[in-house]
């Protein structure tokens, strides 16, 4: 029979997770649906436990590539789909069994082009289930979708930059479920980190959602986001980022193209770049940039100095921000390298400091532990983050 879901999982060096995301997949209890399982060149054992699964089950298809990156691979599953929708999983993450029924169901009865789901973030003795200031069932259509949703994916406007921890919350495309032909048809395709440096999934999103008609939104933490196994205490320099950005914002705009509603979307990219400006600093103050400290505070200056960052932080209104907030950016709108590298350091300190946390309370607990323990929402540093809870694959 003909599958109604396709479910798209790329998969690299995750030999060890892979099979509790496989086991919640084939758990669901809607039975109509098939997964494109894209192996993207992985050089542990996940080939070998994909091959065990499609031979018990199969719902189960393996696409066997070179590797490409998570980009390449989810495009790679796009073009094999067979069903009238389509959904993500990442390797490592798992989902409730009731998760694609609810969702398809719901994208029926509400004739909705894309359904959205709650998730949890998983780290191993806790868990942290995102909170999203929408009421359960909320439809969102026309003009409504355009002004609402798809602004928002594009960047936060007013209030909203009081909470940098939200930015990309709403951007991830493993919490939704999207009608095929969305997908399929025309230019839609997911563009590789190497390019934009980040954030795949909102870019992904934003061009899907310009294109949709309605959007639901059931607030039920259906996806189980695991980030115990990436919480490495040290991140690498990556000196091409801030041009990768430069690229991606350039995609955004090109994105947008022009509505009723493109002065609210160029205001809210505007705060997105300036938000920006927290994870490009992080990367300059990390300690495998080989820049002395007067490298550093130039490489500051000329981020802030950077036309595109230079007007947007001189617009950026931190009214509702709180007082950390307000000097943070009031140091970066006057381009005061040496305060904000300070700030930088400290913000990287609570980072460090949550990260080495996670880690040791992730070794001392499996992998596969069934019940956690309820974690606090936006009481911590790390909460306070602007999230990109899209993940970093190897290529």
């Amino acid at each position: 029979m003909k599958p109604i879901i396709s479910i798209i999982v790329p998969i690299y060096n995750m030999e060890v997770y892979l099979p509790r995301c496989l086991n919640s997949l084939l758990a669901q209890s809607y039975p109509l649906f098939e997964i494109i399982a894209v192996n993207d060149g992985s050089t542990d054992g996940s080939l070998a436990v994909l091959k065990s699964y499609a031979a018990a089950d199969s719902r189960i298809r393996i696409i066997d590539s070179a590797n490409g990156g998570v980009a390449a691979a989810r495009n790679l599953g796009l073009s094999s789909c067979r069903g009238q929708y389509i959904g993500f999983v990442d390797p490592d993450d798992w989902v409730e069994s009731e998760m694609y029924g609810e969702m398809h169901a719901a994208a029926l009865e509400h004739d909705a082009d894309i359904v959205m789901c709650g998730y949890t973030r998983e780290f191993g003795t806790h868990a942290n289930p995102k909170p999203f200031p929408l009421p359960d069932l909320t439809v969102l259509r026309g003009d409504e979708l355009q002004s609402g949703m798809t602004r928002r994916l594009i960047g936060p406007l007013g209030a909203e930059t009081a909470s940098p921890e939200h930015l990309d919350a709403w951007g991830t495309v493993w919490s939704k479920l999207y009608r095929a032909e969305l997908l399929t048809k025309g230019d839609i395709a997911f563009q590789h980190l190497t390019v934009i440096g980040s954030n795949e999934d909102t870019l992904f999103n934003v061009t899907v959602f310009r294109k949709a008609s309605s959007f639901l939104f059931l607030n039920r933490p259906y996806y189980h986001y695991w980030r115990a196994n990436e919480q490495s205490i040290t991140t690498r320099h990556k000196p091409e980022l801030q041009q990768r950005f430069l690229v991606q914002y350039e995609q955004l705009e090109a994105a947008i193209g022009d509505s009723s509603n493109t002065a609210d979307y160029r205001k809210a990219l505007s705060n997105r770049v300036a938000l920006n400006v927290m994870g490009l600093g992080l990367n300059i103050i990390s300690p495998s940039n080989p820049a002395s400290l007067i490298g550093k505070l130039d490489q500051i200056k000329a981020l802030l100095s950077q036309p595109r960052m230079k007007a947007a932080l001189s617009e950026f209104d931190t009214s509702a921000s709180s007082l950390v907030w307000k000097l943070f950016f009031t140091a970066a709108r006057l381009r005061l390298s040496m305060p904000l590298y300070i700030m930088l350091n400290g913000i990287e300190w609570l980072r460090s400091k949550k990260k080495r946390r996670n880690v040791n309370e992730a070794d001392s607990h499996s992998a596969g532990r069934d019940h956690h323990e309820p974690g606090r929402i936006g009481n911590d540093a790390h909460e306070l983050l602007p999230a990109n809870e899209q993940k970093r694959h190897s290529i």
